[in-house]
């Protein structure tokens, strides 16, 4: 197994993401190796600092980087040399098994669509994040930023890639899925919602128990919620900002803990045909650590072929 990991993105890159990686390469199996993919002599140098034998990963060289303010499309296309750039052309060759980076989120929706596409059946990859649950484990909340404006007919596909996601990455068995509304009632919500309700309901592939409310979301109503892009950035970024919030208070609870992004790595893009991780921008080496653990847990569960099965 080979795990692509960008080095240069993220804004504590190149020592964060080097630090992440040799972190996880002590947590790998034999068979298992990370590629690190950004400036070479800049990677070695940095894991000879650290005491550790360069010759544990591999290295693709690619001295450009895509700056977190760049125009995805245009960066991608302008910068073949970038570390982005360079690892979607490694997947795509299948020449590793999975790409995760923290730098620009844009760039790695548009090199996901566009290198190992969108499977087959799936109308639009959605992201999805981890929600701590206030008894114990976490939900699927999905998705959290690729579609600011979804179609009705989306979000029944977002309850299935979720449900896939919590049941063999996770190991949720018969996970059950929510619609994240303004009221319990179906009659209630926006056009979006009110016209998605049914269609979820008559997914006979998922287990839908109805709308949440966002007071809900944290208990252990719903597995899965699915809601457009839109709404699932804001509530991403509100959930963030709680485990802020305790560290400036100086509040010390194990349920706000489970807010820290570092505990979870990364986001996957949930749709596409080989699997690709997102990582927060301020990504620490944990994080780091945990995105590689995630990228392996991926490929190991087949997620992707068992994407591509549930929607031939």
């Amino acid at each position: 197994m080979k795990i692509g990991l960008d080095i240069s993105g993220g804004d504590f890159a190149p020592k964060a993401t080097i630090a992440g990686a040799i972190l996880a390469s002590k947590l790998l199996a034999e068979n298992q190796q990370i590629v690190l993919i950004g400036d070479q002599d800049i990677a070695k140098q940095h894991i000879e600092q650290a005491g550790e034998n360069p010759a544990f990963f591999e290295y693709i060289h690619a001295p450009d980087t895509i700056g977190m303010s760049e125009h995805p499309t245009k960066a991608i296309a302008q910068k073949p040399d970038s570390s982005i750039s360079r690892g979607f052309q490694l997947l795509k060759e299948g020449a590793i098994d999975s790409f995760a980076s923290a730098g620009n989120t844009g760039a790695m929706l548009v090199g996901a669509v566009f290198s190992v596409k969108t499977i087959p059946g799936v109308i639009r990859p959605a992201i999805a994040t981890n929600v701590p649950k206030v008894k114990s484990g976490f939900g699927i909340l999905l998705d959290v930023g690729a579609n600011a404006d979804c179609k009705p007919e989306m979000l029944p596909q977002f309850g299935l890639l979720g449900s896939l996601l919590a049941e063999h990455v996770y190991g949720i068995q018969k996970p059950t899925v929510g619609l994240l509304n303004i009221g319990e009632e179906a009659e209630k919500g926006n056009m979006l919602t009110l016209a998605a309700h049914p269609l979820l309901k008559e997914n006979d592939r998922i287990t839908f128990i109805g709308n949440i409310e966002g007071r809900e979301l944290f208990d252990d109503k719903a597995d899965v919620i699915v809601c457009d892009g839109f709404a699932g950035n804001v509530v991403l970024k509100m959930a963030e900002s709680f485990y802020m919030l305790t560290r400036q208070k100086g509040l010390d609870d194990p349920f706000f803990e489970r807010f820290n992004y570092e505990q979870y790595g990364g986001s996957p893009i949930l749709g596409v045909n080989a699997p690709v991780i997102i990582g927060h921008g301020i990504s620490s080496p944990e994080a780091i650590k945990n995105m590689v653990l995630l990228s392996r847990n991926m490929v190991e569960s087949n997620i992707v072929e068992k994407i591509k099965s549930a929607f031939n």
